[in-house]
């Protein structure tokens, strides 16, 4: 990674790029904006809108395609699925359906077991259980926080049809490893590729990019990732039969010939023309995007080594997109990560915290489920860690306030 001392983060089509003001802090409950406005603020993630997304969406008013149907939605589908190796995408409202719509149009047999991280987003599950079938967590990769590879090998039985293999924080799975497996037992994988964008792993000698993996492949373009389109998501595939399917259902299975004559189940699950048409703007700069997330944590990692933290790992098979900068507090630090994001708030620095392990949520055990599960590496990273300001508008002035703060509040024992 190159160590440019630029001050500011990449400019797009002009010289001064739209940043959303303060734009979405991405919390469940919002920070008030007054606050985010001050400059001694750094909030967690802004992502940054240029001309050509405002050109766009100005092309979707002006001649009225701004719902579900237009010249964006085909292409952003068609650009976004070639760039990840695919040969189709589907274009979804959001991450989350886009999980639900693909384990639907897989049709795995009901009830049948499906493996999956807990250290991970509740939409993973959610995903799981809306389709009739039956999760099973496992544990993940202590360094890479990735669903442990061994851990998966010991959960299949008879009854488990597939594998949710879920990427994180921009470094993959490895999926290497985890196909052999799948083709081994005849299992499928659904690809969770939302935090990924971009990053690749190597797979007998080949490198692919993430969203390539499996029979289906899902990713987010909520406003904190590598892309954006505000919400969206999109599926993707390389199966005639399953594409079908994808389109269909989400467009509440409307007859080809008689509209409203429904022969399945389908779904509102649409992305708008609006949206596209700003994804399509986003993906036009992606390699500039990712080339300033590298450096970023360039930068953090020069700034954060020699403190007791355990900074982002890559691993020699993979191409991480560092999507988010997460950090780990040592054994030897002697509070958690809570105490931490409080003492970086106070200095003016957001944070967000790291997954609860879903085998932890209260609603999943008044359910029943994962009674008596303990997954030691989830519980420790939960409570340990937490991830800094990593957004596309951060410049690196904002990302030297960061590290300061971070190694004062080290230093308050």
């Amino acid at each position: 990674m190159s160590k440019s001392k630029r001050s500011n983060p990449p400019t797009l089509q002009s010289s001064n790029p739209l940043t959303l003001q303060p734009s979405n802090p991405l919390t469940n409950q919002p920070s008030n904006p007054l606050t985010l406005q001050s400059s001694n603020f750094v909030p967690v993630n802004e992502p940054l809108i240029g001309e050509k997304e405002i050109a766009y969406v100005i092309d979707c008013l002006k001649t009225g395609w701004v719902s579900s149907a237009g010249k964006y939605i085909e292409r952003f589908e068609k650009e976004w699925a070639a760039y990840c190796g695919r040969k189709y995408g589907v274009a979804v409202c959001n991450g989350t359906v886009a999980l639900e719509l693909a384990l639907s149009a897989l049709e795995l047999p009901p009830g049948s077991e499906v493996i999956l991280p807990s250290f991970t987003i509740v939409s993973c599950l959610e995903a799981v259980l809306r389709n009739g079938l039956t999760p099973v967590l496992v544990d993940c990769d202590p360094k890479t926080y990735c669903m442990d590879i061994s851990d998966v090998r010991r959960n299949i039985t008879p009854k488990t049809s597939a594998i949710m293999a879920v990427h994180i924080y921009g470094h993959p799975v490895n999926m290497d490893e985890l196909l052999d497996i799948a083709e081994q037992h005849k299992l499928m994988i659904i690809e969770d590729a939302a935090e990924a964008h971009g990053a690749e792993c190597l797979v007998k000698g080949t490198w692919r990019k993430c969203g390539s993996f499996g029979q289906v492949s899902c990713f987010s373009f909520y406003a904190n990732k590598n892309i954006t389109t505000g919400e969206g998501g999109m599926v993707l595939t390389d199966d005639d039969e399953i594409a079908e399917r994808l389109r269909s259902r989400r467009n509440l299975c409307f007859g080809k010939e008689e509209r409203f004559r429904h022969e399945d189940r389908g779904w509102n699950y649409r992305m708008t023309n609006l949206q596209a048409a700003i994804g399509c703007a986003q993906l036009e700069n992606l390699d500039r995007f990712l080339a300033r997330k590298l450096e970023m944590a360039e930068l953090y990692n020069d700034g954060l080594k020699d403190l007791p933290l355990q900074l982002p790992h890559v691993e020699p098979w993979a191409r991480s997109s560092i999507w988010m900068y997460a950090i780990l507090l040592k054994d030897e630090v002697p509070f958690d990560a809570n105490e931490f994001a409080r003492r970086l708030r106070s200095y003016g620095v957001e944070t967000r915290p790291f997954f609860r392990g879903l085998h932890e949520q209260p609603i999943y055990r008044k359910m029943g489920l994962f009674k008596d599960l303990t997954l030691p590496v989830t519980e420790k990273i939960y409570r340990r860690g937490l991830y800094l300001p990593s957004g596309q508008a951060i410049t690196n002035e904002q990302i030297e306030k960061v590290i300061e703060a971070v190694k004062k509040c080290l230093e308050e024992r």
